[in-house]
């Protein structure tokens, strides 16, 4: 139970500043007279953000609240998993586009060069991310061998 309070409360930590990070986006955008959702990286985000908000509340009527029967709570779970990854893969994607987004605003406003310090530090920041992203997916889909001893616990 213990492991499932602290995902509950992870990802709802996680919604919550992405709720707070496109509020924040939508108001710099309308202070400095900047059009909203024109870009793919606003559409994914705005997508992503609705997606989680579904999955997380899915999630918790289905997991966490109690009085579901184990049958429905088994036939959610691969579900739950697939679409958990494919909005992580979601987001990965949105932080990338993010990236390129502003460092093409950065590179065209003269601001930086193609090949400025700030320029290889967000590439590499992306490389960074492309790989955080491939071993966050490795670890949730590689089976884990329970040793002998461990307690196994069904979806309650």
């Amino acid at each position: 139970m213990f492991r499932k309070v602290v995902h509950l409360s992870l990802h709802f930590t996680a919604l919550a500043l992405g709720i707070v990070g496109i509020i924040a986006a939508f108001k710099y955008h309308n202070l400095n007279s900047i059009d909203n959702l024109y870009s793919l990286h606003s559409w994914l985000g705005l997508v992503t953000i609705i997606l989680f908000g579904v999955q997380w509340l899915i999630g918790f009527v289905t997991f966490f609240f109690p009085g579901l029967a184990l049958s429905s709570r088994a036939a959610v779970l691969p579900w739950h998993v697939f679409f958990g990854l494919f909005i992580y893969g979601l987001t990965l994607a949105t932080t990338e586009l993010g990236f390129l987004e502003k460092l093409t605003f950065l590179q065209q406003g003269g601001t930086i060069t193609r090949f400025s310090a700030e320029a290889m530090f967000v590439n590499v920041l992306g490389l960074i991310v492309v790989l955080l992203g491939a071993s966050v997916v490795f670890a949730a889909v590689i089976p884990v061998p329970q040793a002998s001893g461990d307690d196994y616990t069904p979806i309650e």
